[in-house]
C-alpha cells in the first residue's frame, strides 16, 4: 500500500459519485460541502456552529458563508445555544428539513442505481470491504454520540430488525422463538400496510452498520400512536442512542397530531424503562403473564403528547 494507491482510489471514487459536480449530479442547488452541512443539521444531535466546524473540519469563514446562505434561503434559524450562550445553535426550518429530506432521497436513489450494477453475490464482499476500510483507518478513535445517524430503513433493514431482536433477547433474557414470531408479525404488518405520514421506522447507524431501531405505528385507540421494538446493540450502548430513538418517535408523533403515545414492555427491561421515564412516560398498568418461555410482568406506559415538550 502506497500513498499513490489511496490517491488513485480517491480520484476513482470521487468521479464515480460525481463529487466534483455534486449539485448537478443530484439535480440540487448545493455543493457537496453544503449538502453535507444540511445532512449534519438534519441528523446530528449537536448543532452548534462550533460543533459543525469541528465535526466537518471546515474553516470558520467558509462555514459562516454557507450558514449565511442557508439563512437567506430560509433553510435554518440561528439562536444562542442552550448549553453555552456564547455559541450559536443552528436548527432547520420546515423548508430546510424538506430540502435535507429531498437531498437524502436523491442520494439514496443515486447510490441505489450504483449498487444496481453490482451482482447480488458480490454485494456482501463489497460491504465487508467497506467495513474493513472504516475499521482500519478509523481504528484510533472511539465511537462518539455524534457518529450515530438516525435514518429511514433501506432494503434488508426490516429483516435485520427481526433477526437482531430475536438474537439479542434470546442471548440476554433467554426468550424463545415465540418472541421472534411476534416481532416478525409486527414488522410484516408494517411492511405490507402502513401510512408513511402517520407511521415510521428509524434505524440508528454507526460506522455504516445498523446498531439500533424503533417503530412508531398507529394504535387501535383514537389519536394514539404506539412505540414498538426499541433496540440498541450492546456494543453501541452508552452513546445515547436509546434516548435519540425515543425522542424521534415522540417528536414525530406530536408533530403529526397524535394526542397520546403508548407502549408495552416487560419489567425485566430495566434500561429501556429508564429511557421511557426520562421522556415522561407514566406506568398505567401491569400484569403477570407467561410469554416467550418465561414468567414476566407486562407493563403499559403512556405519554400525553398534548403537554408542553421539555
Amino acid at each position: 500500500m502506497t500513498v499513490q494507491d489511496i490517491r488513485s482510489f480517491n480520484r476513482f471514487y470521487t468521479n464515480l459519485i460525481g463529487a466534483l459536480d455534486y449539485g448537478r449530479h443530484l439535480y440540487a442547488p448545493y455543493t457537496l460541502t453544503e449538502s453535507r452541512v444540511l445532512y449534519e443539521l438534519a441528523h446530528s444531535p449537536r448543532t452548534d456552529a462550533a460543533d459543525l466546524r469541528t465535526e466537518l473540519h471546515l474553516d470558520a469563514g467558509y462555514l459562516s458563508r454557507i450558514l449565511n446562505k442557508f439563512e437567506q434561503d430560509g433553510l435554518i434559524e440561528r439562536a444562542p445555544s442552550e448549553r453555552d450562550p456564547r455559541r450559536r445553535r443552528i436548527t432547520l426550518t420546515a423548508r430546510g428539513r424538506k430540502a435535507a429530506d429531498l437531498l437524502d432521497e436523491r442520494a439514496r436513489e443515486t447510490v441505489g442505481a450504483l449498487l444496481a450494477h453490482v451482482p447480488p453475490e458480490e454485494r456482501g464482499r463489497l460491504a465487508e470491504a467497506l467495513r474493513t476500510v472504516r475499521a482500519i483507518l478509523g481504528a484510533d478513535r472511539a465511537s462518539r454520540p455524534e457518529d450515530v445517524v438516525l435514518r429511514q430503513p433501506g432494503p434488508g433493514d426490516l429483516g435485520w430488525i427481526v433477526q437482531r431482536n430475536a438474537a439479542l433477547y434470546a442471548a440476554e433474557y433467554g426468550w424463545n422463538t415465540d418472541y421472534e414470531g411476534l416481532v416478525a408479525r409486527i414488522v410484516a404488518d408494517f411492511a405490507q400496510d402502513h401510512d408513511p405520514h402517520l407511521e415510521r421506522v428509524w434505524i440508528a447507524e454507526l460506522d455504516g452498520r445498523p446498531v439500533g431501531c424503533v417503530m412508531c405505528v398507529r394504535d387501535e385507540a383514537p389519536a394514539t400512536a404506539r412505540l414498538r421494538l426499541l433496540l440498541v446493540e450492546p456494543e453501541a450502548r452508552g452513546l445515547g442512542i436509546g434516548d435519540r430513538l425515543v425522542t424521534a418517535v415522540v417528536d414525530f408523533a406530536r408533530g403529526v397530531g397524535y394526542r397520546d403515545l403508548v407502549l408495552w414492555t416487560n419489567d425485566v427491561l430495566t434500561a429501556a424503562r429508564r429511557v421511557y421515564q426520562r421522556h415522561g412516560f407514566v406506568l398505567v398498568a401491569e400484569k403477570p403473564h407467561r410469554s416467550f418461555g418465561k414468567d414476566l410482568v407486562g407493563q403499559d406506559w403512556r405519554l400525553d403528547l398534548r403537554g408542553t415538550p421539555e
